[in-house]
């Protein structure tokens, strides 16, 4: 069912929601900035305005009387903005002398902010970043394309993101799933944009904008959960490349039902890598090496450039594991494979640039 009969079944969907709304849901990445500075830049702006209303009376100062009266100074102007501002306002006692004005203004006015900021600076300050967060979700919700999504941030999550980072994927364009708090607060410390709630549930895939994602990577603790996350995701996004990290073996069939493009045996591979240690550890080292270093040699797969159209794949500089052809795999050594063509994409061993 689609159109207004849809949007009604679900009236408290979360995309339907302003972005103050989410603002406990929803986590933007900003930049951080220290707060000397930050106290620096609130002066500024308190010395701006304080400047304005300066210029404002002087230009009008004929229409303002003074007690002593013999008009407003440039002086005078600035010792009532100074009292304005501060809301001190008139009353029974009030500086006459310039002496008792310089007071005001470098003394008793200073002190007398300090204090409204100590009075009632956490509620601004929670209440301007309130605000602040609003402004980046919107923007962020107008801007969300071509990201990768990442379903849960336990060991496994955390791993491919690290893979990400290290191939050069800005953390911007990474949004996180999860309903731990610890586990949103750890990826919102690495820059990573982060949505708090369960991934089963489609209206949370369609605010983390799954419709309009590069990638999603289903990383989480159960393979029951991976399956049942993998159908919501086909639900809404259909094309989209799915990868499943699944425990058991026996559950890899389930996942590839429910839409898996790529499923990863992320336990078994585990204990073939521990295996694979005690036989040759040097072969292990390597190993490793390639799926993890960041200096050293790595995997990496990209588009064939039209140079290589024609070669074969054990030509280029760089070693050639194996070619993706029509969504198929072919071991570079094998006779299938051939010489490179159009549209193929290699599977290489390169070095990343430390």
């Amino acid at each position: 069912m689609t159109g207004p009969g849809r949007r009604a079944a679900r009236p408290d969907a979360l995309t339907d929601r302003p972005s103050f709304a989410l603002t406990g849901i929803v986590r933007v990445p900003q930049r951080q900035a220290s707060p000397g500075r930050a106290i620096v830049r609130r002066i500024g702006s308190a010395l701006a305005a304080l400047a304005a209303v300066v210029v404002v009376v002087y230009l009008d100062r004929d229409g303002y009387t003074d007690v002593r009266g013999d008009g407003l100074s440039l002086f005078d102007c600035l010792y009532y903005a100074t009292v304005s501002l501060s809301t001190t306002g008139y009353g029974d006692i009030a500086p006459v002398t310039d002496t008792a004005r310089l007071v005001n203004v470098v003394l008793i006015t200073p002190l007398r902010i300090f204090f409204l900021i100590v009075l009632v600076g956490t509620t601004l300050s929670v209440l301007t970043e309130t605000s602040r967060q609003a402004r980046r979700i919107r923007r962020w919700r107008r801007r969300a394309r071509h990201h990768t999504i990442m379903i849960g941030y336990g060991t496994t999550g955390r791993a491919a993101i690290d893979a990400m980072l290290a191939e050069g994927r800005d953390p911007a364009q990474i949004v996180v799933v999860d309903s731990d708090p610890a586990a949103q607060a750890a990826a919102a410390a690495r820059g990573l944009v982060t949505i708090a709630g369960s991934a089963i549930k489609a209206d949370v895939l369609r605010l983390a904008g799954a419709g309009r994602a590069t990638a999603v990577v289903v990383a989480v603790d159960r393979d029951d959960t991976a399956v049942l996350v993998t159908l919501s995701i086909r639900e809404i996004a259909p094309t989209v490349p799915v990868t499943v990290a699944i425990r058991e073996s026996a559950n890899v069939r389930a996942a590839r039902r429910a839409g898996a493009d790529s499923v990863v045996l992320s336990s078994e591979t585990a204990g073939r890598m521990l295996g694979l240690a005690v036989a040759t550890p040097t072969g292990a080292e390597l190993v490793d090496e390639l799926l993890t270093s960041e200096t050293g040699p790595a995997l990496t797969e990209r588009q064939v450039r039209a140079e290589e159209i024609g070669c074969a794949p054990h030509g280029l500089p760089d070693p050639v594991v194996a070619v993706v052809r029509n969504g198929q795999l072919l071991r570079a050594g094998a006779s299938e494979a051939g010489v490179l063509e159009a549209g193929d994409r290699l599977v290489q061993v390169r070095r990343l640039v430390g």
